[in-house]
């Protein structure tokens, strides 16, 4: 983790949050004709390119209402690692729950919001530590779920007015992304045991680098990387998201874009 990076999500979590008001106005104010031409209405081809469009949409105020905070809080925890990875977990997750719909759901019934999104965060964060053997990812992950847990009532089947498919698809979809985006273990840490391969998910060298910024000396006894536990950072041979030697290579590819979008800054 690194605050960069917090700052980041919760900057861009901020403009979509915006974005999504900003075209509910619009929404409204022309009597949310919006949702007819681009909501998702499933089995017809002309509104399968709206799988990308509706989650950005609501069907009135006290909707987007419901759907910004968690949204928000969920997107930042989704986001904080990186957030090039949060881009490609954004899109398999519209991919997966716009699908399910487009498929699954009644032809005459018009869907549109966020909730799909929301759920498929939800899933991303309460799952991702697991995959990625994190250990601070994984109390994160608790946390959101303690918090967010009644929200899986709108996947059950039968609930009026909500498009628990969509609910559904979207969970399955974060989960989904979780295992694609996982980051793989190190070469030489699969026969280390239980404890090879997992991480704190700190920045290993946070307490030299506010040493430095207010004066102290970088460096100190307790700032070697790897202590006597099984807890330790990537090794200098395989920073987060480097795939494995032998690694699929579809998985290599993955992580390569994941490198190349932090790269750009993003």
């Amino acid at each position: 983790m690194s605050v960069r990076k917090v700052r980041d999500a919760l900057v861009l979590m901020g403009g979509f949050l915006a974005l999504i008001w900003v075209l509910q106005i619009f929404n409204w104010a022309d009597g949310y004709r919006l949702d007819v031409d681009y909501g998702i209405l499933p089995h017809h081809v002309s509104h399968l390119p709206d799988i990308f469009v509706a989650p950005l949409l609501h069907f009135s105020w006290q909707h987007i209402e419901g759907n910004s905070i968690p949204l928000f809080v969920l997107g930042v925890l989704a986001a904080y690692r990186g957030i090039g990875r949060f881009l490609l977990v954004t899109l398999i997750a519209t991919v997966v729950s716009g699908l399910a719909v487009w498929l699954f759901q009644g032809s005459n019934e018009l869907t549109v919001g966020a909730s799909g999104i929301i759920f498929a965060y939800f899933g991303y964060v309460l799952i991702r530590g697991f995959f990625d053997r994190n250990l601070l990812d994984i109390g994160i992950g608790i946390v959101a779920g303690l918090m967010y847990w009644t929200i899986l009532q709108v996947a059950i089947p039968g609930t009026p007015g909500i498009s628990w498919i969509g609910h559904l698809g979207g969970l399955c979809g974060g989960v989904l992304a979780a295992w694609l985006l996982r980051t793989r273990t190190p070469e030489g840490a699969a026969s280390g045991g239980w404890s090879s391969g997992w991480t704190t998910g700190l920045d290993p060298h946070l307490g030299a680098r506010l040493r430095s910024r207010f004066g102290g000396k970088a460096g100190g006894a307790g700032g070697k990387a790897g202590g006597a536990g099984g807890l330790r950072p990537y090794p200098p041979s395989a920073p987060p998201g480097r795939p494995a030697g032998n690694a699929h290579p579809a998985s290599r590819a993955a992580d390569d874009l994941i490198r190349e979008l932090d790269d750009m800054g993003l």
